[in-house]
């Protein structure tokens, strides 16, 4: 499985810095930023690296979060408020678990590796319900309900280590999670979902179904059925097709 690590809008050197030596203690190759409000290679992040420092370097920058998970299938956001999230909250191990099963068919080792992602927000807000939303599981790590902010690297320690110590059976049928059926096939491209959303949005506002004023948050509950059902690159493009047809027939077409 290929894996990569997102941190979004990340302020402080010395978290961007601890999270880089954190991927190179658990193999974590990718480490990509959404609109970082620090110098991620000054000094006080590369002295936090040490040897992670390479993958300071390496990390690839992204103006928003849809950028960042564009070529990514499986993806698990971190959120630590208390309030109702966008997507219900899944136990850590179950849904970490469902980003391991991201893995190329068995016998194929020339299949293309499936890109999974881990997300983490800013440090003082953490990440948006819009940004809950591109995640097919929301997860919260347990803490005193006094005060449930963690840090962000050692937030990113403990995801990490839960990671790395799920062996390899943890992704055997009895072990998946019971929030959503899974089949094995991994869900759509992330790219592919948000193209499909834009051209959905734009049908039902041409049809009057979607008004300016409530077409956000009436696509943010269409998103999260979505999101719930992680629907495969097959489905998602059948229903891309039927979103163009109808589009054409309501522009005046005829069959």
């Amino acid at each position: 499985m290929s894996l990569v690590l997102v941190l979004v809008e990340p302020a402080g050197p010395l978290n961007v810095g601890s999270v880089a030596r954190l991927c190179a203690n658990f193999g974590i190759s990718q480490l990509r930023l959404v609109a970082p409000r620090c110098d991620h290679l000054g000094p006080e992040a590369r002295r936090m690296a040490v040897h992670g420092g390479v993958l300071l370097e390496q990390a690839a920058l992204f103006p928003q979060l849809a950028d960042a998970l564009a070529d990514c299938r499986r993806v698990v956001a971190t959120s630590g408020r208390i309030e109702q999230e966008a997507l219900p909250l899944a136990p850590v191990a179950e849904a970490l678990s469902w980003l391991r099963q991201g893995c190329e068919a068995p016998g194929d080792a020339s299949a293309a590796e499936p890109v999974a992602a881990l997300v983490f927000g800013r440090e003082d807000r953490g990440l948006s319900n819009d940004e809950l939303l591109q995640a097919g599981r929301v997860v919260r790590l347990s803490t005193a309900a006094a005060y449930s902010s963690l840090n962000l690297s050692h937030a990113v320690a403990i995801c990490l280590h839960e990671l790395q110590s799920l062996q390899p059976q943890a992704c055997s049928k009895r072990h998946q999670p019971s929030l959503a059926a899974d089949d094995g096939a991994d869900p759509c491209a992330r790219a592919s979902l948000e193209a499909t959303l834009r051209d959905a949005e734009a049908l039902l506002l041409e049809v009057g179904f979607l008004y300016p004023h409530t077409a956000h948050a009436r696509m943010a509950k269409l998103r999260a059925l979505l999101q719930r059902a992680q629907i495969t690159e097959p489905e998602v493009a059948m229903l891309r097709g039927m979103v163009r047809q109808l589009r054409w027939a309501a522009q005046g077409g005829t069959p």
